[in-house]
């Protein structure tokens, strides 16, 4: 892992998008083909590992990450999240995925970036389909990554693992040491075997720095809860597309990354016997060299 990276560094940016203000970063020259990199619930843009986005640049392109909006240095709504039971039933979420992939194609705009190859991990594959969806004429890749469909037939976690953390508690959240240690927890139910809690506790420390309230989960569980099901919707997308997903996550099961090769087409899979949910180490690396390997095909295949 590299030294804790400074929250004001120059290359840390805001995007003021009329009454959110998106915090981003880039990594390569703005020229080259850009990489839209999102993330999922609750996670920043830490999530992709900063080296894993130097790779990416290093191979000619322009990297994007960012915090979605209620999360990290991004701007947090005040409107309250609705009980979990109204989230449930799909009841008054504060917003939707859509807002989220408007964001997303905010700060595309912001960046003047037309066009761009659009990876999303977990709740980020949720978004960057709905970008795709939204808008397949600006996307020259997708890679999805741990994620599914919407469908409620497919890609459900384990019962006890949503109601147990996908809400973390007030008290952890006020807390540095308790909140660190609680990821480390999560990750030791949903993760894979060659997990660091090393690794874990620097990323969740540094998230913590950046985000100590950490109010806005409430309002993304609502909006994932509130996902439409995009499997009909999918079949008509064309655009190059590479699944992957860890065959023993727990939290989107893998019947959801099947679901999604299978609706969309000429959609590639890969699965990683073993794998929980997460992007360690050993993951962020392949998965950086699978989006450089798939960027490649999509380009040459035009």
């Amino acid at each position: 892992m590299t030294d804790a990276p400074d929250l004001h560094r120059d290359n840390v940016r805001i995007a003021s998008l009329g009454r959110l203000d998106i915090a981003y970063e880039t990594f390569g020259n703005p020229g080259d083909p850009a990489i839209l990199l999102v993330m999922g619930f609750g996670t920043q843009m830490l999530g992709y590992h900063e080296s894993m986005c130097a790779e990416l640049a290093s191979a000619g392109h322009y990297v994007v990450r960012f915090d979605n909006r209620d999360c990290g240095l991004s701007t947090h709504l005040e409107t309250p999240a609705p009980p979990l039971f109204d989230m449930v039933r799909k009841h008054h979420p504060p917003y939707r995925i859509q807002d989220f992939a408007d964001d997303a194609f905010a700060l595309a705009d912001h960046l003047e970036l037309d066009r761009f190859h659009l990876v999303g991990t977990s709740m980020g594959g949720f978004i960057a389909q709905t970008m795709a969806l939204t808008d397949q004429r600006r996307v020259a890749s997708l890679t999805l990554v741990m994620t599914s469909t919407g469908s409620r037939r497919v890609g459900r976690p384990a019962p006890k693992l949503l109601l147990g953390f996908a809400r973390g508690s007030s008290t952890t959240r006020a807390n540095r040491e308790a909140s660190i240690e609680e990821q480390v927890s999560i990750y030791r139910e949903i993760g894979s075997p060659d997990l660091d809690p090393d690794e874990v506790r620097t990323v969740a420390g540094w998230s913590w720095d950046r985000d100590p309230v950490n109010d806005g989960r409430d309002r993304q569980l609502a909006a994932i809860l509130a996902q439409p099901d995009r499997t009909r919707a999918l079949h008509g997308l064309k655009v190059p597309t590479l699944v992957e997903h860890g065959l023993a996550d727990p939290l989107v099961n893998p019947s959801g990354g099947y679901a999604l090769a299978k609706a969309i087409p000429g959609a590639t899979f890969i699965g990683h016997h073993g794998r929980g949910h997460d992007l360690t180490r050993s993951m962020w690396q392949r998965l950086g060299d699978d989006i450089t390997t798939h960027i490649g095909r999509a380009v040459s295949a035009r």
